[in-house]
């Protein structure tokens, strides 16, 4: 017998009042806070479009075989990695191909600009940045690049270095990580987090009230793993909420796919130093190319950091005796698309980084599970949505909260209804309403199992 979701009591009312991107404002849909969409749609997603550095793909490599974490650093080489695309299946999203393949979210969007974050088609091919311009500094220990939110784990001995680098969330521009020279004083598994008085504060405003300590736990946002470095009160940690890592979306700490941190977490001793650098314009040469790598736009320019870029530029003009194409150089600069673009060719150079395509994988580790629908369970009505579209990405992007919150679309006449659950009691259910409201402002109504059935 199908569940059957009744309209009683107050319709949900998410984010009244609220500007809309990318979502009408008419009765019957959803307005989303500008505090999601500057951390969770910093998007923008479209295949390729001249990001390939040689012919189509002749054949489908198993995306086994792509190497998304651990590079040789070869000496005098600036740039480790390799381009590669994959043809997106029904009900994949953004966040779950960055987190399969150890990319961040706003990295994979900017690199497809076009594509949509949360429902992008069926087929549509979708390129996956895995080359990477190491950051200007020195190669020991950890090195992470705000502006491209990489860190960098350099290792290995002189005769075999290697680089082990993962993507990371960032501070906002109210609260951002600082940069300097840092180390990794003490490693802690399974943290407690003990609440800050301004993040305590802020989410008092707004009608949560947050104990003075979170234990260990799948609401604690240190995740399992912690390195508390030497500058008190910022630390590398993992997460509860993946789909938030490549973005500004911390307090000022450095966050990584859970994943990912258990591997820095067991490979980085104590005393490991850390820099942190703000470097959005990279350049670099690998095999007689030289890339440019851009994650200014044209209105977040940096002049000091652009200086240096020319300045670099200008010493391999010097160097090899042959003139930059300035306007390829425009055009990256434009494009600001996060990607190592080859710009220039010396006389040892042959363009011959060819992307590759590799296969779908089986499953997208990590993708969020999505529970049975069950008789006598709790469930929140979030939203009823004219659109079925919009009601699929918002059922999206509920379902990649962290930790998860399962929604579906379900019809109701001649509309969609967002539903979230199932939960087990009415207290999950007023955890997830809760959350749904502070994140997302989503007034969302719980349905008590007997109006459930």
């Amino acid at each position: 017998m199908p569940i059957d979701f009744p309209t009683r009591g107050r319709k949900p009312s998410p984010g009244a009042g609220i500007s809309s991107v990318g979502l009408s404002a008419r009765p019957g849909t959803i307005l989303l806070s500008a505090l999601f969409l500057a951390v969770f749609l910093l998007s923008g997603c479209a295949a390729m479009n001249g990001l390939r550095d040689g012919s189509a793909p002749l054949e489908v490599h198993p995306e086994t075989s792509l190497e998304r974490n651990v590079f040789p650093v070869v000496k005098g080489g600036d740039v480790v990695g390799r381009l590669a695309v994959v043809r997106v299946e029904k009900g994949d999203t953004l966040p779950d191909i960055a987190r399969h393949f150890s990319l961040g979210v706003n990295a994979l969007g900017a690199a497809n600009p076009g594509v949509d974050m949360w429902l992008p088609k069926a087929g549509e091919c979708v390129t996956l940045p895995l080359r990477f311009i190491l950051p200007d500094a020195p190669r020991k220990g950890i090195v992470i690049n705000l502006a491209s939110m990489r860190l960098f784990h350099y290792r290995g001995d002189k005769r075999s270095p290697v680089v082990a680098t993962y993507p990371v969330g960032v501070g906002t521009d109210e609260r951002p990580t600082p940069t300097g020279q840092m180390r990794v004083v003490r490693k802690v598994t399974r943290p407690t987090w003990y609440v800050p008085a301004s993040i305590a504060e802020d989410h008092r405003k707004k009608g949560d009230i947050l104990p003075p300590a979170v234990l260990p736990g799948p609401l604690n946002p240190l995740g399992e793993h912690a390195l508390y470095l030497s500058r008190s009160t910022y630390l590398i940690h993992g997460t509860n909420k993946p789909a938030s890592i490549g973005l500004n979306a911390t307090n000022g700490c450095l966050r990584l796919y859970p994943e990912d941190v258990k591997r820095l977490y067991e490979g980085t001793p104590v005393n490991t130093p850390v820099c942190i650098v703000d470097q959005p314009y990279l350049v670099g040469q690998r095999n007689g190319i030289v890339y440019l790598e851009v994650h200014a736009s044209a209105e977040d320019t940096d002049a000091g950091e652009l200086k240096k870029m020319y300045g670099k530029l200008k010493a391999i003009e010097k160097k090899t005796g042959r003139a930059f194409d300035r306007e390829k150089i425009d055009k990256v600069l434009a494009e600001a698309r996060g990607v190592p673009v080859p710009i220039f060719e010396t006389e040892q150079g042959r363009w011959v980084e060819q992307t590759i395509e590799v296969r779908h994988p089986d499953k997208l580790s990590g993708r969020p599970e999505m529970p049975e629908l069950k008789t006598g369970a709790w469930y929140v009505w979030a939203a009823d949505l004219d659109d079925r579209t919009e009601a699929l990405r918002l059922a999206a992007i509920i379902n990649h909260q962290g930790p998860q919150i399962p929604a579906r679309v379900l019809s109701k006449g001649s509309g969609y209804r967002v539903v979230a659950g199932p939960f087990k009691d009415a207290g999950e259910a007023r955890g997830a309403a809760g959350r749904l409201k502070f994140d997302l402002e989503i007034d969302g109504v719980i349905i008590e199992p007997s109006l459930g059935k």
